[in-house]
């Protein structure tokens, strides 16, 4: 390993808290919930709490990460080896219910987080936390990286008339933030009021990328495959509020994306000379589901050069506006429904924002927009230190 640095699950069963002895647990997890030797939190937990750990929850993609795309629902099942069962927080409801509850008296959440306003594992965390407080249960994180660093931030603030599955709080596209600190601001800043405890980790600095910690990666959903994908993500899931494909059902999703129709040599030289720290490679794709299925796709590989220079979300937005200016035929916004939504648009939902499609669109110059983001960004800054829990 290139450090010592230790999860919030490796911290608990170093020196696990007397607290939850006795009492009866539930997990909230999926596969990547594991230790540096691929041990399942939900194994070491019955291991060091016997006879204890009562329910499994899952989130998005179901408890094995199996589930492809959005809207897809996992239904609950038993865990073979425990023998308990696993309710799915992706299901016919994405609220725990108070029957699911009344088995447990603490629950333990530990989900990899990828740092982004619009994955759905920050809401059924804080779903969970709403409802712990109100049926007087305790949450205990076991705390993980934000695989995408914790200094960063980035994008526009959510507009609360945008509140979906994929953004029910006023925060940035790109947070910043561990899933420890994100459910620690989510409980004091937006009064839910629950009994929360956060494992931290130990040897996490804020400036790291997954690379530097020297964790294993292992997907928590199936369209982040590697670390890489996780970085350009908070700018390339916005095409999955349009016709364009943002590259599922290929080897790389979100790290490519094109349409059969795009025009790539229009398109690269004036995203050349705005998009820093990352090279628009040229390629050729056919995706085997989704978008555009076996059909071959033009459009370009990001390769990220400089992770300090590249912006993701506004690298995205540049990308998004040049295929609208050059391809206002062939381009269209996705129709309803998306994330359980059956009104909005889409793209107003993932962007948190109907004046920016509106701006997009009418080719507004996204450089003088982004600029007038920096203010709400500062104070979201300001207000979401207050909950770091690393420096």
């Amino acid at each position: 390993m290139k450090n010592k640095m230790k999860t919030g699950l490796e911290n608990l069963i170093l020196d696990p808290p007397e607290y939850l002895r006795g009492k009866r647990l539930g997990l909230l997890s999926n596969p990547a919930s594991i230790d540096n030797h691929f041990n399942h939190a939900s194994t070491l937990i019955h291991h060091l709490f016997p006879g204890q750990l009562k329910v499994l929850f899952s989130p998005q993609h179901g408890f094995y990460a199996e589930k492809q795309d959005n809207m897809i629902e996992s239904g609950h099942s038993m865990e073979p080896e425990l023998n308990i069962p696993v309710y799915s927080l992706y299901s016919n409801t994405r609220i725990p219910t108070k029957r699911m509850f009344d088995q447990i008296d603490v629950l333990l959440i530990d989900i990899q987080d990828v740092g982004t306003r619009v994955y759905t594992f920050i809401y059924t965390m804080s779903y969970c936390l709403e409802i712990a407080a109100k049926l007087n249960k305790q949450v205990v994180i076991l705390d993980r990286p934000n695989p995408i660093g914790g200094i960063k931030i980035e994008g526009n603030i959510l507009l609360k008339e945008y509140a979906s599955f994929v953004g029910r709080f006023p925060i940035p596209m790109r947070h910043g933030l561990t899933i420890g600190e994100i459910a620690q601001f989510f409980n004091h800043e937006f009064h839910i009021g629950c009994d929360l405890t956060v494992i931290p980790m130990k040897g996490w600095e804020r400036q790291m990328y997954w690379a530097d910690t020297g964790l294993f990666w292992v997907p928590p959903s199936p369209n982040l495959p590697t670390p890489q994908s996780c970085i350009v993500y908070p700018g390339q899931v916005i095409f999955e509020g349009t016709n364009i494909s943002e590259g599922r059902g290929t080897a790389l999703p979100f790290e490519q994306f094109g349409a059969p129709f795009l025009d790539i040599k229009k398109i690269k030289p004036e995203a050349d000379k705005i998009i820093k720290g990352a090279c628009l490679r040229p390629v050729n794709f056919e995706p085997t589901s989704g978008k555009w299925q076996d059909n071959i796709c033009k459009g370009f590989q990001i390769h990220i050069t400089s992770k300090k220079e590249f912006k993701p979300y506004f690298s995205s937005l540049i990308l998004l506006q040049l295929i609208i200016k050059h391809h206002k035929d062939e381009f269209k916004f996705k129709e309803p429904p998306y994330e359980y939504e059956y009104e909005k648009m889409p793209i107003d939902l993932i962007l948190g924002s109907k004046t920016l499609r509106e701006k997009l669109t009418g080719l507004k110059n996204l450089t003088l927009l982004s600029n007038q983001w920096q203010k709400e960004l500062k104070n979201f800054k300001s207000i979401s230190r207050k909950y770091h829990l690393y420096e």
